[in-house]
């Protein structure tokens, strides 16, 4: 079998790899679509992230979908044929966090293609997977591209938890990435009421509005654009900050009514918060990281047809074209989830 491999930043790899078999408990998927994460384009870009470096080749990867090919001993209710949606999420189900339920904190956390811990733990960029059919959440009906969307989709429904009732709320999202643009999603069909979003780039917002974003606002055009929104102690209950960017955190908190909570899921650095405004709004600051539970759940929805993440998968490409659907990936004028064929 081919998977895509990183060696250093820029050097990226089709390798060839022996195929393994499943063992107990386990399915052989044959991957057919995989999304090109912000991740993947750290360690793409520049080699990693923060504190967190190649360290040896590892193979990319953690949104994915395939077919079952194959079952393992001892596994029940899927079948040969089954497309599933393949949840990246594995904890060790033995720590004290995963004793408490937190799974998305497990010490022992083995999520494809990280390199936060030695050795690497390889991605699922490949052309066969073997998985834990516990991983596996069946996704006939819906495309292999749509079905690969749960796991950034599930990102944003741990936000939606994270933040708290959303009924009837006014929430603000700053930054229109893949993940600015599921929260929309994620915080409309949790009951949110009005959903204004801003970025710095054109075609982001255009998506934002495809979303059902009732207004979006051009920061680079209209760096006051969320003045009006800041009057009178502010307007939103709950902002999703996506972007890492510290003047969107900054501008955001300006307009956040008191009592407001925010989640921040971007993941750009140290930041400089405007605490007196924090505090005297008495507004709550929540991160948010990864999921486990929730990505069943946004498998179902997407089954179901009550989130529609299509018009968001701006490309695909095939396997021999992973360098180019990673450039592409990367930009922000023409892309929000860019895709990979295996297929």
């Amino acid at each position: 079998m081919k998977s895509l491999v990183i060696h250093a930043a820029r050097d990226l790899r089709v390798e060839d790899a022996d195929t393994p078999v499943p063992g107990p408990g386990e399915v052989a998927i044959r991957i057919e679509a995989g999304g090109i994460c912000g991740s993947d384009l750290h360690y793409f870009n520049h080699g990693g992230f923060g504190a967190v470096r190649l360290r040896e080749p590892m193979i990319l990867g953690h949104e994915v979908s395939g077919r079952i090919t194959e079952l393992g001993e001892e596994v029940t209710g899927l079948a040969v044929g089954d497309l599933v949606a393949v949840s990246p999420s594995r904890p060790c189900h033995a720590c004290r966090f995963c004793a408490e339920g937190m799974f998305n904190q497990c010490l022992n956390m083995r999520f494809y293609g990280s390199a936060m811990s030695f050795p690497h733990v390889q991605g699922a960029f490949r052309q066969v997977l073997m998985a834990d059919a516990a991983q596996c959440a069946p996704a006939d009906g819906l495309s292999a591209g749509v079905a690969a969307m749960a796991e950034p989709l599930a990102v944003c429904l741990h936000a939606t938890r994270r933040a708290g009732p959303m009924l009837g709320k006014s929430v603000l999202v700053t930054g229109c990435g893949p993940i600015g643009i599921l929260s929309i999603l994620a915080a409309r069909r949790a009951g949110a009421d009005r959903i204004v979003a801003t970025d710095l780039a054109g075609f982001p917002l255009e998506m934002a509005r495809i979303a059902g974003a009732d207004a979006v606002i051009d920061m680079a055009e209209t760096p006051e654009g969320l003045a009006p929104y800041a009057e009178k102690k502010g307007t939103f209950d709950v902002l999703y900050e996506c972007s890492g960017a510290a003047p969107a955190l900054a501008g955001g908190i300006g307009a956040m009514r008191p009592g407001g909570v925010i989640v921040q899921l971007g993941l750009g650095g140290d930041m400089t918060l405007p605490v007196q405004a924090l505090t005297a709004k008495e507004l709550s600051l929540t991160g948010s990281f990864r999921f486990h539970e929730e990505f069943f759940t946004a498998v179902s929805l997407l089954r179901k047809g009550l989130i529609d993440v299509t018009p968001f998968i701006t490309h695909s490409f095939a396997l021999d074209e992973a360098t180019e659907a990673f450039e592409v990936a990367g930009d922000r004028s023409r892309a929000i989830k860019a895709q990979i064929s295996f297929a």
